[in-house]
């Protein structure tokens, strides 16, 4: 199955059968003070040069968020969308719990873009969906509810199917509906990575859809993080993960990733691998010309 992002000039296939899609996580003021109150103020700069090296070091598509407590939302997503499609032409991952914020970022977007996210809870099916329809995007579905999050990966596939079939309601595709799987930190829970990898295989089995998470969960409160992720990353991969919001300009977990296609034949006769091998050499042999 391949669920299709797109930017003005650039389409993005999420896919079991494609390259793994990185998607940059950088534009979020959640633990970036300093974006979030620049934001705020409509200073845009850090967000437009945020854009630019995610991309630059191998992101596929970015996440924007523009949650701030001391900001209007709605007004910091919409400029925050237009200031990133004007300086990359990556597909979006437009980020908000925010209705108001969703529909006048979905409204100035130019393409086809993945919404993050709605749950299991009926309000926010009820609330999202016809908006996900009305802009014939693609939505992320978190398998959780109004319980909570269960460590039970059936309860999860159960949560899964809820979304997947109400979206159906509405006239939205399976292919439109990208499953989170929740990957939490193994600091907290030694059995919360193995609870993510059995749900990805349950409900890649049973309904054959697209994954995506936010990888950084797994190795938060943990030092030296990268390696963990990466790990994370390779193990659920092959489980069926086929998306992640991750850290894309961090060179252990991309590295990570594009191995990960190349032992999986995602990346045929590692074509990829080879291409950005050369194009490393290149730069340091740029770097040492110039000295």
């Amino acid at each position: 199955m391949q669920t299709i992002l797109e930017s003005k000039t650039k389409t993005v296939i999420i896919g079991d059968d494609v390259p793994f899609v990185m998607i940059g996580e950088k534009i979020n003021p959640s633990g970036r003070k300093k974006l979030g109150a620049e934001m705020a103020e409509g200073n845009f700069e850090r967000v437009r040069n945020d854009a630019i090296a995610q991309v630059a070091c191998g992101a596929h598509m970015l996440d924007v968020n523009a949650g701030y407590p001391m900001g209007d939302e709605p007004a910091m997503l919409v400029q925050a969308i237009k200031t990133v499609q004007s300086v990359v032409d990556v597909p979006l991952c437009i980020d908000s719990s925010v209705y108001e914020a969703l529909e006048a970022a979905l409204a100035v977007y130019e393409g086809k873009p993945l919404v993050n996210s709605v749950t299991g809870e009926d309000e926010r099916l009820e609330l999202i969906l016809p908006l996900i329809k009305k802009y014939n995007c693609a939505v992320i579905g978190m398998a959780n509810d109004e319980t909570g999050i269960s460590m039970d990966p059936e309860y999860r596939l159960g949560v899964a199917k809820k979304i997947v079939e109400r979206a159906a309601d509405y006239g939205i595709p399976k292919e439109n509906i990208v499953i989170d799987p929740l990957a939490l930190t193994v600091a907290a829970d030694p059995a919360a990575i193995t609870v993510t990898l059995d749900t990805i295989k349950l409900i890649r089995q049973e309904l054959g859809v697209n994954f995506t998470c936010g990888a950084g969960n797994t190795s938060f409160g943990l030092p030296n993080r990268p390696p963990l992720t990466a790990a994370y990353l390779n193990m659920a991969m092959y489980c069926g993960l086929t998306s992640a919001i991750t850290d894309a300009m961090n060179d252990t977990i991309r590295m990570g990733v594009m191995a990960g296609d190349v032992m999986l034949g995602h990346d045929a006769y590692a074509v990829n691998w080879i291409a950005d091998f050369r194009a490393k050499q290149k730069r340091e042999t740029g770097k040492s010309g110039n000295r």
